[in-house]
């Protein structure tokens, strides 16, 4: 534990509310999937960068280590401390600013505890569309989304966080600010230091603030569900929409039957709005700041041919802004749902675009063998080639039981996944749950030069301590 004295001071630096003891930090400690139940010295909760980069070189001059942590929606552990007790945990819900959009530069600068929704908000009132969209976005932070490099339905358009971000304020181990908040498209000057802290998941420093691209907002959007009857249809429609109008193609998403299944059983108010079962499904938006005629009769006439070739059983179109949320929220409510269903194991992986129908049959026919009875439940990204190859327990099998398999399991999945080229983490990130992993798929010179890097920035290693690197 950190000593009592180091506590006082903190508290005196971070002010009222600035820092929780005792069962105040219990509502931190936990991560969303309730896989991790850690313990920390105290929770830290800055109101400005000025207070963080104090506490953090405290911290730091004792060697205390420290647990950034935003809205707390990792599915990997990322953001709960070990059993130890000896952390901080880092809250920075405090760093709450938004600065007002700037709509001719197309920017949004704001600070890492902000909530993506609020952020999406902020840009929307301005004429602008902050591209980014994952399910948790209530929730989940602007800090939280750039450490672990969030990806979700749009990055098929516009990328992973990656791609969107232009500058990054971040408070590094030793209680130094450094500044890069710049809205700059060209900046060669050196090496893109603020790529070095997204999807680093806090091994390197906080994130405190960044400067997020914007787009010009749709003017319009249409959105259909098609039913599929087979793997091969489903990258077959996605290149049908390609050929059609690949640059109005803002997502493809991807369910199973037994997916969409469970989201109907466990979610009220959701209902399938297509006549007949089928075995799998897409959720296609097409968006575009021009004319809305050509893009209804893009999505018409794509689906109207697929559906006299075979290639989908049927589909539906949304006609009003209710219906496209309605069909969206059957694709959101996905996580949610198998959480409901009962004990669950997350494979959140990728694979080349073309090798998605073979990667989902392989991976099923795998853990069918190992598990018979085992809910296979995918869904995800199919336009990136990201897919959430998600395991729910059979009903005739305990939650503790199932769990208990989650390494074979996860074995299994990933080793098809390695036979098609594709990668064990695609956007979660790593966490405390895939560290392991690491030496295994991202070893010798690859993993020899994170550790370098580590080592550089974070000699004592204080950030984040079991997360990303084993």
């Amino acid at each position: 534990m950190a000593d009592t004295a180091l506590i006082d001071t903190l508290s005196a630096r971070l002010g009222p509310g600035g820092v929780l003891t005792g069962v105040d930090t219990d509502a931190y400690l936990q991560d969303w999937r309730g896989l991790y139940h850690g313990r920390a010295a105290a929770v830290l909760r800055p109101a400005s960068t000025a207070a963080l980069a104090q506490a953090v070189a405290l911290c730091a001059a004792a060697r205390v280590p420290l647990v950034p942590q935003g809205g707390n929606t990792s599915l990997v552990g990322g953001a709960t401390p070990d059993s130890s007790g000896r952390a901080m945990l880092v809250s920075l819900a405090r760093l709450n600013r938004i600065h007002a959009p700037d709509p001719v530069d197309l920017t949004l600068t704001v600070q890492a505890g902000v909530p993506l929704k609020a952020a999406q908000d902020a840009a929307a009132e301005a004429g602008c569309l902050l591209p980014l969209s994952i399910a948790s976005e209530g929730s989940a932070t602007i800090g939280g989304v750039l450490a672990t490099n969030a990806g979700g339905n749009n990055t098929l358009r516009y990328g992973n966080v990656r791609d969107l971000v232009l500058g990054l304020e971040v408070v590094l181990p030793d209680g130094q600010i450094w500044n890069g908040l710049r809205c700059l498209r060209k900046d060669n000057t050196g090496y893109c230091l603020r790529q070095l802290f997204v999807g680093a998941e806090g091994t390197l420093g906080i994130i405190t603030a960044a400067v997020i691209k914007l787009v010009p907002q749709p003017t319009h959007r249409e959105v259909a569900l098609a039913g599929l009857p087979n793997l091969q249809a489903v990258r077959a429609l996605l290149a049908a929409f390609q050929r059609a109008d690949a640059p109005a193609l803002l997502a493809f998403e991807y369910m199973s039957a037994e997916a969409l299944t469970l989201v109907l059983r466990h979610i009220p108010n959701t209902a399938l709005p297509i006549t007949t079962p089928s075995a799998h499904y897409a959720l296609i938006e097409l968006a575009t700041t021009g004319p809305a005629p050509p893009l209804r009769a893009t999505l018409e006439n794509t689906l109207a041919t697929a559906l006299e070739t075979g290639l989908i059983d049927d589909a539906t179109l949304a006609e009003t802004h209710a219906q496209r949320l309605a069909l969206w929220r059957l694709r959101e409510e996905q996580s949610e749902a198998q959480k409901r269903a009962g004990a669950s194991i997350k494979n959140d992986v990728s694979v080349p675009v073309a090798a998605v129908p073979e990667f989902l049959d392989e991976a099923t026919r795998a853990v069918t063998a190992l598990v018979p009875g085992i809910r296979v439940a995918p869904f995800g990204h199919v336009g990136d080639g990201n897919i959430h190859f998600n395991l729910v327990q059979p009903a005739t099998m305990s939650g503790p039981a199932f769990l208990a398999l989650a390494d074979t399991l996860m074995h299994a999945v990933n080793e098809v996944v390695r036979a098609h080229g594709g990668s064990f983490a695609a956007e979660h990130g790593i966490g405390r749950l895939k560290s392991t992993l690491m030496p295994t798929w991202r070893g010798g010179a690859e993993l020899d030069l994170m550790r370098r890097i580590k080592a550089a920035l974070d000699p004592d290693g204080i950030m984040n301590p079991g997360v990303l690197l084993p």
